[in-house]
């Protein structure tokens, strides 16, 4: 139970990493599938390497005298790698992909939560197409900020 909990722990950091990016990417060119090729061509690698990372760390358990330990140091390791890769990386884009921009519709009643917090949402909960974001980019900002 106690592996199970730590890789669900660190698999949803991942995740939150993974789909903020894809969500970016959908914003910027307002196509589904576009948006999750490109979340994960920029962030798996960084996933997969932040996951060998914390796997090598939970390796050096292994070498304890404590039973429990050890299995920890051999089981964590394992599990995170797994979800990362094959459960992080694999379910949720394919999920996405198969769901295109039904996986971003937001309810009326939370588009007037964000609008009333200040979040940023894209305009009447559509996403910017390529053309739009383009000239937005092109003008000058006024923020007054050099």
């Amino acid at each position: 139970m106690l592996l199970f909990a730590i890789a669900l722990g660190l698999g949803m950091d991942y995740q939150v990493f993974m789909l903020s990016r894809i969500r970016e990417e959908y914003e910027r060119t307002g196509s589904p599938t576009e948006a999750v090729a490109l979340g994960l061509q920029r962030m798996g690698g960084i996933v997969t390497a932040a996951a060998v990372v914390l796997s090598v760390v939970f390796l050096g358990f292994a070498i304890s005298d404590i039973s429990f330990m050890q299995a920890l140091g051999v089981g964590a390791p394992l599990a995170v790698l797994m979800d990362a890769t094959l459960i992080r990386g694999a379910l949720p884009p394919a999920a996405m992909r198969l769901g295109g921009r039904a996986m971003w519709w937001l309810p009326p009643v939370l588009r007037g939560v964000h609008r009333t917090l200040g979040l940023k949402e894209s305009a009447a909960g559509e996403p910017r197409t390529r053309n739009t974001a383009e000239r937005e980019e092109a003008q000058p900002s006024n923020t007054g900020i050099r």
